[in-house]
């Protein structure tokens, strides 16, 4: 599937954007023009079933397939954030970017059951308030609100029951294969500390932004573009 894209810049160096699951390209709605800025040509997809791409089947590989796709191969830099960060995972070795840098990726989802089932949990967050969002970001700008309330309308739920054999499992890449960032937020839920260990032991470069929840280009930008430090 050809994804939607939203670029920022212009030029022959080239900074790739994935986000993460609920969202789309507008997430990044500071990082594409600071990166901009900095010389690069900063191109944002939407996911299947996430802002204006379409609809269709929902699986990880699938949302890897449709960044090779969509996205140039040979970018200078790559950034996928949670559900972004294990797609570009699992497309990095066909994208070929100089260095790939994972937020806080969705490499090792808990695995729950009943009421709190993951895919579950995840789809319900389709219907949302403001006031829920509010209390559960308040580190969050006003505008992230009015733009995570704008993707949950147009987000297909049904993606994350396409990510359901991704809870319980352990995707944790067996080795970079460009040089790789993993940055997490402070602390993060999604990579434990045992984990965040056996990472650096693979070969992975990881920064902790301190204090920053899941989303962490929405919650502490100035931390976030500082830890890219050297990688942008």
């Amino acid at each position: 599937m050809r994804l939607h894209t939203r670029t920022w810049g212009e030029g022959d160096r080239v900074a790739l954007l994935i986000h993460g699951i609920m969202a789309d390209h507008r997430t990044w709605r500071r990082v594409g023009p600071a990166l901009a800025a900095r010389g690069l040509r900063v191109i944002a997809v939407d996911l299947r079933g996430h802002g204006a791409t379409a609809r269709g089947d929902y699986s990880m590989e699938l949302f890897a397939d449709d960044l090779v796709e969509t996205l140039p191969a040979g970018a200078e830099v790559a950034i996928g954030h949670s559900l972004g960060g294990l797609a570009l995972s699992l497309a990095v070795e066909r994208l070929a970017p100089g260095r790939a840098v994972y937020s806080d990726p969705a490499w090792c989802l808990p695995r729950t059951e009943g009421e709190l089932d993951g895919p579950q949990a995840l789809a319900r967050a389709k219907t949302l308030s403001r006031e829920y969002i509010t209390a559960l970001n308040p580190r969050w700008e006003t505008e992230d609100i009015d733009v995570e309330l704008e993707t949950l309308a147009v987000w297909d739920e049904n993606t994350a029951f396409g990510l359901a054999p991704a809870f319980g499992a352990d995707l944790l890449p067996a080795a970079p294969v460009v040089p790789s960032l993993v940055q997490l937020a402070g602390p993060s839920v999604m990579i434990s500390p045992a984990n965040a260990a056996e990472l650096e032991r693979r070969g992975f470069q990881v920064r902790t932004v301190a204090g920053a929840g899941h989303t962490i280009h929405r919650d502490d930008f100035d931390g976030f573009m500082a830890s890219l430090d050297g990688w942008i």
